[in-house]
Parts: structure tokens; sequence; C-alpha cells
């Protein structure tokens, strides 16, 4: 048998790297599935419509032209017509003689603000809680697992209504009402994540070395676990941006008429669908859309860092 010269061996080791998809190694986790990212054209569209939603709702006063829920042109307003398309307001009036474009862009940052801020109020507790649970594992596991499972059994949006109830009409209770009923997800998801790291040869080596279990927790399995967490807390912002129209909607919003949020727009509208079906279809579009793209992202983020979908 003739023995295989060296000079070729590099090369197939290469094609060989090149097809199990090898081709990323010495970067990190983060930077390969960044590179991955780049390629996904999902990925691509959904950071196109998460950075406009965002430019929109940081820089509202400078794009739309009125104050929001001015309503100087009420007397333009009637029981059967509302003013359409006109040189001074670009998408016409809404029912209460404000102008559309204005509420719809005001709209955008609310939905901003509540969804990242009830997201990072979840996010916190279900990483207080997911760490409990599979750092310290024993009875805190199962009394902290027996509180989500509680929490998990209420249809998330009940939950919500219910504690945005109790808590009052103002834009603090709305995010309190969300992010708790995004805690048990989060507590969920981090605590099957330490479990799966509890296990790596890295952990054994560091009990080896006589490491505490508090800082092999905090840090080696936490930083490693919180992957997982991240990507749901992006696809989390889509349900918060639906839940908080859906709680203005329902009359659990704010009360102050000058805050503007897509919920309200569509409460307005809604006894104008056949005469005006513009009014409730622009905010319903502006919320379908920006849930889209959290979700698109939020989708190619997940796909990118699960080893299984590499190719």
């Amino acid at each position: 048998m003739t023995a295989e010269p060296l000079s070729a061996r590099p090369q197939a080791l290469t094609d060989l790297m090149g097809d199990v998809g090898l081709d990323e190694r010495g970067t990190s986790l983060w930077q390969g599935a960044f590179q991955r990212l780049r390629r996904n054209p999902s990925a691509i569209i959904g950071a196109l419509i998460v950075l406009a939603f965002v430019l929109v709702a940081v820089f509202a006063p400078l794009i739309a032209p009125y104050e929001p829920a001015k309503s100087q042109w009420i007397d333009q307003v009637t029981p059967s017509t509302v003013p359409g398309h006109s040189a001074e307001h670009l998408l016409g009036l809404d029912p209460l003689g404000s102008d559309l474009f204005t509420q719809l862009v005001y709209g955008a940052r609310q939905s901003l603000i509540i969804g990242i801020v009830s997201t990072a109020f979840g996010l916190a507790g279900g990483v207080i809680l997911g760490t409990l649970a599979g750092g310290l594992g024993g009875w805190v596991d199962t009394l902290v697992m027996r509180l989500v499972d509680i929490l998990l059994s209420i249809p998330s949006l009940l939950l919500a209504v219910s504690i945005a109830a109790m808590l009052g009409q103002r834009p603090s209770a709305i995010m309190i009402a969300i992010g708790a009923a995004q805690v048990p997800i989060f507590a969920r998801l981090l605590r099957g994540s330490m479990l799966a790291q509890r296990n790596q040869d890295y952990v054994l080596a560091s009990f080896s070395l006589g490491l505490r279990r508090r800082t092999i927790v905090m840090s080696h399995v936490l930083p490693n676990s919180l992957g997982p967490v991240i990507v749901q807390a992006t696809l989390t912002l889509a349900t918060a941006i639906i839940e908080v129209a859906a709680l203005s909607y329902l009359g659990l919003g704010a009360p102050d008429p000058a805050v503007a949020e897509w919920g309200r727009m569509l409460v307005k509208a809604q006894d104008r669908l056949q005469s005006d079906p513009h009014l409730t279809l622009l905010p319903g579009i502006c919320i379908a859309v920006t849930a889209l793209g959290f979700t698109l992202l939020g989708e190619s983020l997940r796909e990118a860092l699960d080893p299984k979908s590499r190719r």
C-alpha cells in the first residue's frame, strides 16, 4: 500500500472540514452567529423592519408634523365621514380630529417603550428564578418550578389583563402586567439551559479544582446559558407589542388621550370600519409588521445559535 503524500493531507483535511461545516472554527459563538445572520435573508428583512421601527419611535418629534392627540380639527369630523388624505394631513384625520400620521408615529414610540421595559422586567425576573432553580437544585428547584407551572397554566394575555386591572390604568401597570406574564417563560428556559450546562466537562473540571458552587454557577454556567434566553427575549418583544395593543384595545391602557397608542386607535375607529376602513387597517398593519420584524429576527437568531440548524 502506498502511503498518502504529506502534502495532500492538509488539502484533504480542509475539504473534510468544509463538508461538515467547520469553516468557522476559531470564532466565538456570537461571531459565528453574526456571520450566519448576515447571509440569512429573513434576518436581514427582520433587522430592517426593527431598525425602521426604532428610528421612527426615537425620532418621532422630528417625523410627525403635529403634536400627538392634537384635536384642533375636530370640527371637520362628522358622524358619517372623516377627512382623508390632503396636503395638510398626509393620511387624513382620526375620529377625534387628530392627524392620523402623527398618531401612528407616536404610537410606535409608545409600543417600543412599553415593549422593551416589560420584556426587560420579565427577563430580569425569569433570570433570577431560573438561576435559583438551575443553580441550587434540590427543594429550591422544586419550589420555583411549581410556582412557574402555576403561572404557565394561566394564559399570558389573561394573566396580563388581570394584573393590569388590579394595578389600574397607567403605563407602568401595563409594563408590570406584560412583564409578569413573561417571567415563567424565561425562568423555565434558563433553568433547562443551566441543567444542560451542569454536566459539561468544564463544570466538572471546575468542581475538581475546588471552586465553590456559587462561583461556578455565576461565572461559568450562567453566562453560557443565556444564549437561548436572549433569543427568546427578541421573540417576546413581538408578543409584548401585540399585548400592549390588546390591553389598550380592552381599555386598560393609559387614560391620558394625549398618549398615542395603536390599540387605542383601533378602539376609536371600530365603529367606522365600513365607512373608513383605513382607520383600523393602518394601526393593524403597523402592529403586524412590527411583530413580524421581531419574529423574523428572533427566529433567525435562534437558528444561527442552534448547532442543529448549521450547515
